[in-house]
């Protein structure tokens, strides 16, 4: 053979070259632009269960390898504006909204932690329920307190560290197993919390349900808690039973009652509609106040549990701008459009049509992980599909809102499962398995859509 002249060698690189910009100028299709999701879910789970530990693999390493992922497999862009879109995701308005309430939790659970308002707020908890109405009283207690306020965050960040302490005092007085799980005893808040971030009237799901199908929220919440009601209910009895083979609870520590004022407060300011960044920033001062003049916290123990509290979210943040870069980027490639252009493509009959609609709202709900995000943004197709159909508009707005909260409550990269995930000192995935009110939820929502008759 002889050798291969220059030119023709130049000739071949060039088309090599040609061809490989074509092939980047395309946009990406189909699952392609879902990709990084299914990378992410896969590392995390197969290494989880190869391990045989959930709580080994850390959450933010495989997001890290899945935002790579998503960065150098993005077409029709450069480097550089690739890592535009991802960091437009991740610096989000919401996002960084997010990450300021993840910061003030983390420092006013330290503080609350440091003057002892967590401690005292338990010894409250044991003193005045039943042991066998714990778990139950609990649940009802975030779903009262979440229909009140409005956000599921907000009944977590004044729930959980208390939730938490009090799994650990069971722990404490010897219960095993479930009855003094931190995972299970948080669980429970966040299924409550999720009660009525669905059905509260203030709740930002439950204004752009409705906005999105015109229909009123008296109407809406009539239509909604026929299938929220039964849901609850069915989970707190389930909880009683539970409760009554639970262990003993231990007697409780004498109550300072002065203690309890930064949980209260914080309660009675968020029930009054006050943004919970700020409810959060009163807290942090109140406790303050308190450390100081019970003599019990100095001005650089104030700073450190401070400092350590907001290094405790860290992982959190983290996770946090990791994921609203890689959906943004999911978005930018056409993933979201992909699922509406398949979910719509054959639809056959009102079922048909209202188990789209859910669908819909729940794959967007996992590329966006905000639910309010994902009633926004598909919220007009499902509008033309409620028309096309004849569905009453009340329906559809339930159906959005529901399938939203129900994804939403068990996305283990959703901001409610990683403010519980850290402020309970457990991983949002061992969260999940004990997320019972979810997927009660989801259940009783797939049922009334079966049933109900054209």
């Amino acid at each position: 053979m002889g050798i291969i002249p220059d030119k023709y060698i130049s000739e071949l690189s060039k088309g090599i070259k040609k061809k490989w910009a074509a092939h980047q100028d395309k946009p990406m299709k189909g699952l392609a632009a879902l990709s990084p999701l299914l990378v992410f879910l896969c590392i995390y789970l197969v290494s989880s269960i190869i391990a045989q530990d959930f709580y080994k693999i850390p959450i933010s390493a495989a997001f890290l390898i899945a935002s790579i992922y998503a960065v150098a497999t993005t077409r029709g862009k450069s480097l550089e504006e690739r890592i535009t879109t991802f960091s437009k995701g991740a610096g989000n308005k919401n996002v960084l909204l997010m990450i300021w309430i993840f910061v003030l939790a983390g420092a006013f659970a330290a503080t609350a932690k440091e003057i002892g308002a967590i401690d005292a707020t338990v010894n409250l908890a044991l003193r005045i329920l039943p042991g066998k109405m714990l778990y139950a009283g609990l649940f009802l207690a975030a779903c009262f307190i979440s229909m009140a306020i409005g956000t599921s965050v907000g009944t977590i960040v004044a729930l959980v560290p208390v939730a938490a302490g009090i799994a650990q005092e069971l722990a404490a007085a010897g219960a095993e197993g479930i009855a003094a799980s931190v995972p299970f005893i948080t669980a429970i808040i966040v299924g409550g919390a999720f009660f009525g971030d669905n059905l509260s009237f203030i709740s930002d799901t439950t204004i752009a349900a409705t906005r999105t199908q015109g229909c009123s929220m008296a109407d809406k919440f009539k239509m909604n808690i026929r299938i929220a009601g039964p849901a609850a209910l069915i989970v707190a009895v389930l909880y009683i039973f539970m409760g009554k083979s639970g262990a003993a609870i231990p007697a409780s520590a004498p109550i300072d009652w002065v203690l309890l004022i930064p949980y209260i407060l914080v309660i009675v300011l968020a029930v009054s509609g006050i943004d919970v960044s700020v409810v959060l920033t009163i807290g942090l001062i109140v406790n303050a106040v308190i450390g100081f003049a019970g003599g019990g916290l100095t001005w650089s123990g104030y700073l450190e549990s401070i400092g350590s509290g907001i290094s405790g979210m860290g992982d959190l943040i983290i996770v946090t701008m990791m994921a609203g870069g890689m959906l943004e980027l999911i978005k930018a490639n056409g993933g979201l459009d992909y699922i509406v252009g398949k979910l719509t493509k054959k639809i056959n009959g009102r079922r048909g049509a209202e188990f789209s609609i859910a669908a819909l709202v729940s794959l967007a709900n996992i590329c966006t992980a905000n639910n309010t995000i994902a009633i926004i943004t598909t919220g007009g197709i499902a509008k033309d599909i409620t028309k096309k159909f004849g569905i009453d508009p009340r329906r559809s707005a339930s159906i959005l809102d529901t399938f939203s909260c129900l994804i939403q409550g068990i996305l283990p990269y959703g901001a409610q499962l990683l403010m519980a995930s850290g402020l309970a000192g457990v991983t949002s995935i061992s969260i999940m398995g004990y997320l019972y009110y979810p997927f009660a939820l989801g259940a009783v929502a797939i049922i009334a859509i079966l049933i109900k008759r054209s």
